[in-house]
């Protein structure tokens, strides 16, 4: 069964993907050989191997001064390097654009990774205590809905959008909070930055821990990075999805 599918630039069709099964290897270049040609003239010959690996895959960059990028397009922004030289690098990501620079553009070509594999049943958790949880969000709150609201120009595919200010704020949470004003989604942003720990709360603060700055950007970065906020999750920003239950100021 296949592991991974590489799509090609251009791709017309599943007749043009190529899909490999866990150990197989494709190498990709100019030249190409028998794995995927690029035809581009900046594009080395021999410019990289791919390999399958399971639920993951690998790359490595055959090159002595080209450094690849391999981007997540659904994950805001992440992306990793692969340095020239490098054997193996393995990419975690579920769909993946590989950046290839070639003379004054970039050159890419996807590739997929479906294959999940999980533990065949869940750990046990009957003996000794629960486990805290990382970053207990209710998402039937105010602030839920805020900080929903400052993700979605990324989560929507822009990685590098700027996040909204006060007033756009407000204008998108019009639809679910009539009420809502300056002061009170301020008030659910210094929350969050306490209850997401990156502000420390009145007690230490008054203690003279220095200010929190970029909190926004801090906030939007914390919640992409590790999944709190999802794109469905943007649908209770127009009053389809659950109703916020507890609220907040």
């Amino acid at each position: 069964m296949h592991s991974i599918i590489v799509v090609p630039a251009g791709c017309r069709g599943p007749d043009e993907q190529i899909r490999m099964a866990p150990g197989e290897s494709l190498t990709f270049g100019r030249d190409g050989g028998r794995g995927l040609v690029i035809p581009h003239a900046g594009v080395s010959r021999n410019a990289g191997r791919i390999t399958a690996s399971g639920s993951f895959w690998t790359l490595a960059n055959h090159t002595r001064n080209r450094t690849y990028v391999v981007e997540n397009p659904e994950g805001a922004g992440e992306h990793m390097k692969v340095t020239p030289g490098r054997v193996d690098a393995p990419v975690p990501f579920e769909f993946a654009r590989v950046v290839l620079p070639a003379g004054d553009e970039l050159v890419t070509f996807e590739v997929w990774a479906p294959r999940h594999d999980y533990l065949p049943t869940a750990p046990s958790g009957d003996d000794g205590s629960l486990t805290t949880p990382a970053f207990p969000l209710d998402r039937g709150s105010r602030y839920f809905l805020v900080l929903a609201a400052l993700c979605e120009p990324r989560l929507r595919g822009e990685p590098y959008a700027p996040l909204p200010t006060t007033e756009k704020l407000l204008e998108r949470l019009r639809p679910v909070w009539p009420e809502a004003g300056r002061a009170s989604v301020q008030w659910n942003i210094d929350y969050l930055a306490v209850k997401l720990r990156l502000k420390p709360g009145p007690e230490e603060a008054a203690e003279g821990r220095a200010r929190l700055n970029g909190k926004k950007e801090m906030l939007v970065a914390l919640a992409l990075r590790f999944d709190l906020v999802h794109e469905d999750d943007l649908e209770l920003l127009n009053g389809t999805g659950r109703a916020p239950g507890r609220v907040l100021a």
